[in-house]
């Protein structure tokens, strides 16, 4: 539960959960249906202004005023892509940057959220890898990039998928909280099936969503066939094996009857092999899964290299043999720094150039 003691930390009113509202509404000595009109202003209007919700008592606006804060994550920079892709670097209030991106297509809008500055996982082939993890991101700094979002394109995401920076099931609790918060039927009202987390492979995480029963679906990064290829391209492989992790996908599917998804980012010469595929197929059988195929996307220093499109079919065809439920996802954002973590390093890197000019 929130402490809503006048302090300078206060607690941001979009990362409050309806529990807390009602919480805040009873230390402010005001009925419990305001937490209601906060909850439709603050989640479904996006609207922190508490002094523009006319329904508050007087003493109350001023309880608000002293006992929470707002969280406007400022924008450094953005870039848009030729295919309509969206980057925008948020600034949250202690000046640490994180990175979101926005997907539009068909009508709809995809967001893909952080939830640290950084990451602990040491992926080899992931740019946020190499700088680390600085911290962990707020509910409320999660809840900000969307209203940020909305803010720069003017149009509301269909779909989340937290598979921006980090890994979120090393913030659990405060993911947990963005979740229901962004599921509540009363409040963002985004449907359950259209929330994805997406994991390395954290095993304790994974069972804790099953016990949750968190309401979104969620996505394997796997990325191998085989342990020592997923040993060396991700650490946490060593932790817990391709077999262990499956094991609990499958959990996880039976539990809530849900369909996972399998991530699979195709490594020209390390991971993308007819024998690969053969393997992939052996690992899946028996899970029901959609595999979405990522095309290495490449960035400067890395020591990867994207696949030929024909390697890709290839790939694709040996899976969609076997009856699995495949996808290409093909690379949005390409001209622009499309990598995970990429504008965040450049912007960095331009300013340490100006710095020491």
């Amino acid at each position: 539960m929130i402490d809503f003691q006048a302090t300078d930390s206060r607690p941001a009113l979009i990362g409050m959960s309806y529990d807390d509202l009602l919480a805040l509404c009873a230390q402010g000595g005001v009925k419990s249906s305001h937490a209601d009109t906060l909850r439709a202003h603050i989640f479904r209007y996006g609207n922190q202004d508490v002094q523009a919700i006319p329904e508050l008592p007087q003493d109350f606006y001023r309880f608000l005023n002293e006992h929470t804060t707002r969280m406007h994550p400022a924008l450094s920079a953005s870039q848009q892509a030729e295919d309509g892709t969206f980057k925008l670097l948020l600034r949250m209030n202690d000046g640490k940057e994180i990175e979101t991106v926005l997907i539009p297509s068909k009508g709809r809008l995809t967001q893909c959220i952080s939830t640290q500055i950084g990451c602990a996982v040491g992926c080899t082939f992931c740019l946020t890898a190499t700088g680390g993890l600085t911290r962990n991101l707020s509910t409320a700094e999660m809840v900000g990039q969307i209203f940020a979002a909305q803010e720069y394109t003017g149009q509301k995401p269909r779909n989340l998928v937290l598979m921006g920076m980090g890994e979120p099931m090393h913030n659990y609790d405060a993911v947990c909280r963005f979740v229901r918060i962004a599921s509540d039927p009363k409040g963002m009202a985004l449907a359950p099936k259209r929330i994805t987390i997406s994991t390395a492979g954290h095993v304790p995480g994974i069972k804790r969503m099953i016990e949750d029963d968190l309401p979104c679906n969620l996505a394997l990064s796997l990325n191998a066939s085989e342990d020592a290829t997923r040993n060396r391209i991700m650490p946490i492989n060593r932790r817990w094996p391709i077999a262990e992790v499956l094991e609990w996908m499958q959990r996880f599917a039976t539990a809530g009857k849900k369909r996972v998804l399998i991530e699979y980012v195709l490594l020209a010469d390390v991971n993308d092999s007819d024998a690969d595929a053969h393997r992939l197929n052996l690992l899946l059988r028996d899970l029901p899964c959609t595999i979405n195929l990522l095309p290495f996307n490449d960035f400067p220093g890395s020591a990867f290299k994207r696949p030929s499109a024909q390697r890709v079919l290839s790939f694709r065809d040996i899976l969609g043999r076997a009856s699995q439920v495949v996808v290409v996802r093909q690379s949005r954002g390409r001209d622009i720094s499309a990598a995970c973590g990429q504008l965040r390093t450049e912007i960095r890197q331009k300013r340490m150039a100006a710095t020491a000019a």
